[in-house]
């Protein structure tokens, strides 16, 4: 490490790519900036101008023999995952890795295989985990004060329409992955156990004009079912629902219910004769979990600093990415699928 502190790349320098390495940039003790991987190479440099550096790549094998580069922070499109993940493990490098892990199972133990072959931490981005509110229901929820938990429901639903590379389900995954990736890990974390049987039905409701080239993309979907321990759980998510950014989870208990997530954007209501009363709602979740992705990247230089566990493991990515398996499975055959 150079000066003792961590030296990180960001591989992938879109909108999520960036929110992390602004982090790095000035707001992560002990860790800094170093470059920078996209391969649009015009991409890569206004990502260093921002960043304020003047190393950057459009190779991210560049980096593998970049002695600078302590850690990486993987941004790139799913089904480069595994490819990069793997590559950076055997040259030591330590790894933060945007959600989903990888495009399916095999895959994510092949990283996980990597990541403890070369003694390296591997976290993936379940910025909830690192969410006040999330944490603080977390702690509620083991205290007893709900009592026993019956059922968890969480939703996602995002505002933007889908880039054209996500009607192919055999690329993107679905809105399961994409988007419902975040309440999968969280309904498995708040639960306190692994996911027993799966029922999923999906539907194209809002992108009709594909339906005949893809027909097996659906823009909404709910998957149901129970856990291990018994708790019942019900997920939903959509696409292109352009109202808003919407991400809410409740949870029911034998003696109370939590409910986590906020819609509006700010604390201001506005009474108006043409539109009666309306409040702000939040457009993104660059905006709702602002601090969550800032308390992830410190909680991921802090378990280099300290060689501890990561909050959110391979295995975690990995049991996230198998219930988005087999809810497409349920989606496609119809029928609920015990685990």
């Amino acid at each position: 490490m150079k000066n003792g502190r961590i030296g990180i790349c960001l591989i992938g320098a879109g909108r999520a790519g960036m929110i992390h390495a602004n982090n790095f940039k000035n707001k992560v003790n002990g860790a800094y900036m170093a470059a920078v991987v996209d391969v649009v190479e015009d991409a890569a440099k206004a990502a260093a101008k921002e960043l304020e550096i003047t190393k950057y790549y459009t190779d991210y094998k560049d980096v593998l023999k970049d002695d600078e580069i302590d850690a990486v922070v993987v941004v790139s499109p799913t089904n480069l995952h595994k490819e990069i993940v793997i590559n950076c493990a055997n040259a030591g490098k330590h790894i933060f890795c945007e959600k989903p892990m990888a495009m399916d199972s095999q895959e994510c133990e092949e990283m996980e295989a990597a990541a403890k072959k070369n003694n390296i931490k591997l976290q993936i981005g379940f910025m909830r985990r690192h969410d006040a509110s999330f944490i603080q229901a977390k702690e509620v929820i083991d205290s007893g004060v709900i009592g026993d938990v019956v059922l968890i429901r969480s939703n996602t639903r995002g505002p933007s329409k889908p880039r054209p590379w996500m009607y192919d389900i055999k690329k993107s995954n679905g809105v399961l992955a994409e988007l419902n990736s975040h309440d999968i890990d969280c309904v498995r974390w708040l639960a306190g156990s692994e996911i027993k049987s799966v029922y999923a039905i999906a539907g194209n409701y809002r992108n009709r004009e594909v339906a005949e080239e893809y027909p097996d993309y659906y823009d909404s979907v709910v998957m149901s079912g129970v856990f291990e321990n018994g708790v019942q759980y019900s997920i939903d998510g959509a696409a292109y629902v352009q109202y808003g950014y919407d991400a809410k989870v409740e949870v029911v208990g034998t003696k109370g219910v939590i409910h986590i997530g906020k819609e509006n954007g700010s604390n201001y209501t506005v009474a108006a004769p043409e539109s009666g009363i309306s409040t702000p709602y939040i457009n993104s979740w660059m905006t709702l979990f602002k601090d969550a992705y800032l308390a992830e990247d410190i909680g991921f230089a802090e378990c280099i600093q300290n060689d501890t566990e990561p909050k959110v493991t391979g295995h975690d990515g990995k049991m996230a990415v198998k219930i988005v398996e087999i809810g497409n499975q349920s989606i496609a055959e119809k029928r609920i699928i015990e685990l």
